[in-house]
């Protein structure tokens, strides 16, 4: 964060309190924030004390990963076979062969129905990071559908504000990037009502340099140091008079609480370390794979250890390598050439990366307490071909947000098992289908999170997520 030279304090306005707020670095300075219920009491023990949220961007195909359908028509069942893994009847893709491993630890949910009405990426990162339904500004502006400031909360921003604060860094952290921005920056993924203040530190990582994570709202200025920035919020701290009028707004106790944020981060030692990889020993980066979404998971390992309660780490494309390859914007978004770029590219890291953190975490004790989940923003349409990218020949999936696979792991979980089922095409879910808010549920109640409860400025009570139930058979 670059902070000014503080002016004398009878001239300090409105907009210097402004300076040292988060919601730059959050990046979510729309809308007015609404107050949010007190927090839960820490997390009972054998409860999840932090999540983990592994998200596939761009739509991850659950019947070449999870959901295979050896079975079923050549064109829809593709070319990839199941194998056996650790965990008896739990079946996945045989590229995926370092997880295969892990299945003991895994809970697959293959009846995940969340379809909406636009079929298309905005409104199914909206559901699945929500557990909301898109309402119809999603179908009427598409990809113009910004994020709106009564949006309801992403659930990393609610268990952001269920929880108490971390002493020396946010609740809510998301790697290595803002998902979609800057020109589709996605709805869902962002606190909106409960306020910026529960708004997730973005920390960025890049594909050319996968060891180096910055957070570039966190940076000060040259020459500036802790004893400065000290005497700087030293004399804002005077400024009672100036502040005093705006007191007794809900906005305004928001910036006074964005403003100790940031200056928390800022003189706390702790804060770049919880980012440093290159602190870890070669061997442990090289078994997650020097890449920049292997590098964002041990990222999240260290922010577990260091306490922090929920860490999302979005699947960072390479569309430099795989845009024209798979017509996919460089992730999951897999519309031509899907078998080879998940043969090929897509699978190999995936399965080292998630493999190596469920290891590592297990190795350390911590995987008991840290809940893992993996999902996307819809599956792929089980019927090969898209007439985008040149029907049957271009191999390609089109988008298909009517059945999904998501895989949760730790935090209580019980492992070794497949909940639910697909019909025989994987195009809908068929036995013990749930939906996006049934998962979002889950996770709540697999940290310990019962009360739902907030207050909006009105101090008029309201539910974060009434839909759905949390899914006994997994917890």
């Amino acid at each position: 964060m670059s902070l000014p030279n503080f002016p004398a304090p009878t001239s300090v306005s409105r907009r210097t309190f402004l300076v040292a707020s988060t919601a730059g670095l959050a990046g979510s300075t729309f809308g007015s924030p609404r107050l949010a219920a007190s927090p839960d009491a820490p997390a009972a023990p054998g409860r999840a004390r932090s999540t983990i949220l592994f998200f596939l961007s761009g739509g991850a195909s659950h019947i070449d990963l999870w959901d295979l359908k050896p079975n079923a028509p050549s064109d829809y069942r593709g070319p990839f076979q199941p194998i056996a893994t650790s965990a008896p009847g739990v079946q996945l893709c045989e590229h995926l062969p370092l997880l295969a491993r892990q299945a003991q630890h895994l809970a697959l949910v293959n009846s995940v129905g969340g379809t909406v009405s636009t079929n298309d990426h905005h409104a199914g990162y909206y559901y699945n990071l929500t557990g909301h339904l898109p309402d119809p500004t999603f179908l009427s502006l598409g990809n113009n559908r910004t994020p709106y400031a009564d949006d309801w909360p992403c659930m990393g921003a609610v268990v952001a504000a269920k929880r108490p604060p971390h002493p020396h860094l946010p609740n809510f952290i998301t790697l290595p990037q803002k998902e979609g921005a800057p020109a589709y920056t996605r709805p869902g993924q962002f606190a909106a009502r409960l306020g910026v203040e529960f708004d997730p530190l973005y920390v960025e990582g890049n594909n050319k340099e996968p060891l180096k994570f910055q957070v570039p709202a966190l940076r000060l200025q040259e020459g500036t140091t802790a004893a400065r920035l000290s005497h700087r919020h030293d004399l804002l701290r005077e400024l009672d008079s100036a502040r005093r009028e705006f007191d007794s707004y809900a906005r305004n106790r928001t910036w006074t609480a964005q403003q100790q944020r940031a200056l928390s981060l800022l003189l706390s030692s702790s804060t770049a370390e919880a980012f440093d990889v290159t602190r870890e020993q070669p061997g442990t980066r090289q078994r997650y794979g020097e890449t920049v979404n292997g590098m964002s998971l041990l990222a999240a390992r260290r922010l577990v250890e260091a306490g922090v309660p929920f860490i999302t780490v979005f699947w960072r494309g390479d569309p430099e390598k795989l845009d024209k390859k798979c017509a996919s914007g460089g992730g999951w978004d897999t519309h031509g050439n899907n078998f080879n770029c998940l043969k090929e590219d897509l699978l190999p890291e995936f399965d080292r990366a998630f493999s190596a953190l469920i290891e590592d975490l297990s190795d350390r004790g911590l995987l008991p307490e840290t809940l893992l989940l993996v999902t996307s923003e819809m599956g792929r349409k089980p019927k090969i071909g898209d007439p985008r990218s040149g029907g049957v020949s271009g191999a390609g999936r089109d988008h298909w947000t009517h059945c999904l696979t998501d895989v949760l792991a730790g935090g209580g979980i019980r492992g070794g098992q497949t909940y639910g089922s697909s019909d025989r095409f994987a195009e809908y879910p068929a036995l013990h289908p749930v939906t996006p808010a049934d998962v979002t549920k889950t996770v709540f109640h697999a940290m310990g999170i019962r009360d739902l409860e907030a207050f909006d400025s009105q101090g008029r009570p309201y539910n974060l997520l009434a839909e759905g139930n949390a899914i006994s058979a997994l917890v």
